[in-house]
C-alpha cells in the first residue's frame, strides 16, 4: 500500500492550495497535480486583489505565492500533469487519477479544484486575434497596451476591477455593456471606482459583433441592442471579461455535474462519488472568490480526512474481518439508540460477537451505501457480507439475528 497516497488534489488554485495546507497539516500524504507551470489559478493572474480579509495591499500572485509556500512548509508534493480521468477501483475505496502525460496516481481520496477558465463568446474574429490584440488577462498583458486605446467586454466585478487596473497602462478604455445606462453587474465599490475614472467611457445597451484587424486588432463593430444600429470603434486591443466555464471535461463520466458543467457538492464538498470532493470555482456555488475557494478547500480537506478514517475503520473491522460482526447504525440524538446501546454491548459480549457502532450523521457514506434509513438498525455481517438486519430490535429479534 506504500504507493497509495492519502489524497491527490487536482488543481493548484486557491481551493487546491488551501486543501493542501489542511491535508498536509493533518499528516495526510498529499500531492497537488497542476497542469500549469505556475500555481495559483485565476487568482495568480489578477493584479488587484483587495477583498481578501486582512490583506488590503497585495497582488494575486503575491497571495498565491504565500499559499504555495505554506503548502511546501507542511510537506505537500507538487507534480505537473493534466488530468484526463478519475477511476474508482473495484474495492470502491482507492481512486486512480490518470494524466495525459501517462502517469497514474492512486489515492484514498481526491479533491478536484480545477477552477474555471475565461468564457470564449465566439465573436467573429475573437479566436483569430487571440494573442494578437484579444486578451483575457489584464495582469498578463497590460504592459503590451501601454498608451494605447482598448475595448473591454463585460460589466461584472472582474471586468470593472480589471478595467480600473488597466487604466494604469492604457490611454483609454471603452466598456461595452449590455445594460441600460448606469447599470453594471459589479458591486457598488467597483462601480464607483470605474465611474470616477476619467480614462473609462461606457457604451451602453450594446454588444460586440466583430473584432476587426489585419495582423493585429484595429477595431470592433458594435451593435446597439435597442436601435439595431451598428457602429465601428477604433482600438488597439480587446479584453474579454464575460465570465468563466469550469474545467470539468474529464469528469463527465465520473461525478454528477450541474447545469453549465460545475460540480455538484454537498455542505462537506462531497460529490456523489464517495471519496471524491470538489473545491473552489469548479463547484456549483453562489460566489466565486479567493476567500470562498480557500474555505471550500479547507472543508474538503477535513471531510476527506474523516472519510478516509471511516473507510479504513470499516474495511478493517467489518469487510476484512473473519467470521461474524454485529454493526449498529445509530445517532446519539436518537433516544431509542441510546437505550439500545448498553443492552446490545452486553449481548454481544455474552455472545463473543464483535460490535462496531456507526454514527449515521458522521458516516453518511457508509449508512447510505447500505440503505440504512431507520435507526437504530443492527446488521450482522459474516466475512464482509451482510447476512441479516433488524430495526429497533427486541431481545427476541437480537437472538434471531445471531
Amino acid at each position: 500500500m506504500s504507493d497509495i497516497l492519502d489524497v491527490v488534489i487536482v488543481g493548484g488554485g486557491a481551493g487546491g492550495l488551501s486543501a493542501g495546507i489542511y491535508c498536509a497539516r493533518g499528516k495526510m500524504s498529499t500531492v497537488i497535480l497542476e497542469a500549469s507551470a505556475k500555481t495559483g489559478g485565476q487568482a495568480a493572474k489578477t493584479n488587484e486583489l483587495e477583498n481578501y480579509p486582512g490583506i488590503d495591499q497585495a497582488t494575486g500572485p503575491d497571495i498565491m505565492g504565500a499559499f504555495r509556500n505554506h503548502c511546501e512548509r507542511f510537506g505537500v508534493e507538487f507534480k505537473r500533469g493534466t488530468v484526463d480521468g478519475i477511476k474508482v477501483e473495484d474495492n470502491g475505496f482507492i481512486k486512480q487519477v490518470s494524466t495525459k502525460e501517462g502517469e497514474t496516481l492512486r489515492a484514498r481520496t481526491v479533491i478536484v479544484a480545477t477552477g474555471a477558465q475565461p468564457r470564449v463568446l465566439g465573436i467573429k474574429g475573437e479566436r483569430e486575434f487571440t494573442s494578437k490584440g484579444v486578451s483575457y488577462c489584464a495582469t498578463c498583458d497590460a504592459d503590451f497596451f501601454e498608451e494605447l486605446d482598448i475595448v473591454v467586454v463585460g460589466s461584472g466585478n472582474t471586468a470593472v476591477e480589471e478595467s480600473v487596473f488597466l487604466t494604469k497602462f492604457v490611454n483609454s478604455i471603452k466598456m461595452i455593456v449590455l445594460h441600460d445606462e448606469g447599470v453594471l453587474d459589479a458591486d457598488r465599490t467597483a462601480q464607483e471606482q470605474a465611474f470616477a475614472n476619467d480614462k473609462i467611457d461606457f457604451v451602453w445597451n450594446s454588444t460586440v459583433e466583430e473584432i476587426c484587424g489585419d495582423e493585429l486588432v484595429n477595431g470592433v463593430r458594435v451593435k446597439n441592442l435597442k436601435t439595431g444600429e451598428v457602429s465601428e470603434i477604433e482600438c488597439d486591443g480587446v479584453f474579454m471579461f464575460v465570465g468563466t466555464v469550469p474545467n470539468t471535461d474529464f469528469l463527465k463520466d465520473t461525478v454528477e455535474l450541474a447545469k453549465g458543467g460545475y460540480i455538484k457538492v454537498d455542505e462537506q464538498m462531497a460529490t456523489n462519488v464517495p471519496g471524491v470532493f470538489g473545491a473552489g470555482d469548479v463547484n456549483d456555488k453562489f460566489l466565486r472568490q479567493v476567500v470562498t475557494a480557500a474555505a471550500d478547500g479547507a472543508i474538503a480537506a477535513v471531510a476527506a480526512e474523516r472519510y478516509m478514517q471511516e473507510e479504513e475503520n470499516w474495511q478493517e473491522r467489518v469487510l476484512e474481518a473473519e467470521g461474524d460482526v454485529a454493526v449498529m447504525f445509530w445517532n446519539p440524538l436518537d433516544q431509542d439508540g441510546i437505550a439500545l446501546m448498553p443492552k446490545l454491548e452486553a449481548f454481544c459480549k455474552e455472545q463473543e460477537l464483535p460490535l462496531v457502532t456507526i454514527d449515521t450523521y458522521k458516516s453518511q457514506n457508509i449508512s447510505g451505501r447500505y440503505n440504512v434509513e431507520d435507526i437504530p438498525t443492527v446488521v450482522r455481517f459474516s466475512n464482509g457480507q451482510e447476512i441479516k438486519r433488524t430495526v429497533r430490535p427486541s431481545q427476541e429479534e437480537l437472538n434471531q439475528l445471531v
